[in-house]
């Protein structure tokens, strides 16, 4: 493991997620998972979120598509809310739920939608 780039990747993915999230999964991890834990940190967000091609916000917006395209709907709650964190504001999510609909289908925008409302209306956007 690249201890550098599980440093940056730990700093970035706090920034985005937040802190007590990612010490809870970092806390809950056993040896069974934990390798996988500290590979993600380092190879996700310190390898492809530390660079400073494309800015965090724009990474934001990429993922809330591509999560939303999977349909993984858990992982897309915590995005969605790492990308307000990451300055996307709720109309931009909305327009990504759109192309979500156009490229993915209905069915799966309602999901990307039901979830969006839910994290707005937490973070007092709704």
């Amino acid at each position: 493991m690249d201890d550098d780039l599980f440093k940056k990747g730990l700093k970035i993915r706090k920034e985005t997620l937040g802190a007590d999230y990612v010490e809870k999964n970092l806390d809950k991890a056993d040896n069974f998972t934990r390798p996988f834990q500290e590979a993600m940190t380092a190879w996700c967000w310190g390898f492809g979120w530390s660079d400073e091609i494309i800015d965090l916000k724009t990474r934001s917006m990429m993922n809330l598509s591509m999560i939303g395209a999977l349909g993984k709907m858990s992982e897309w709650e915590i995005h969605c809310k790492g990308a307000l964190k990451n300055g996307v504001s709720k109309e931009e999510i909305r327009s990504i739920i759109h192309v979500i609909a156009i490229y993915c289908g209905i069915p799966q925008s309602l999901e990307c939608f039901k979830v969006a409302k839910k994290v707005l209306k937490d973070e007092g956007l709704l």
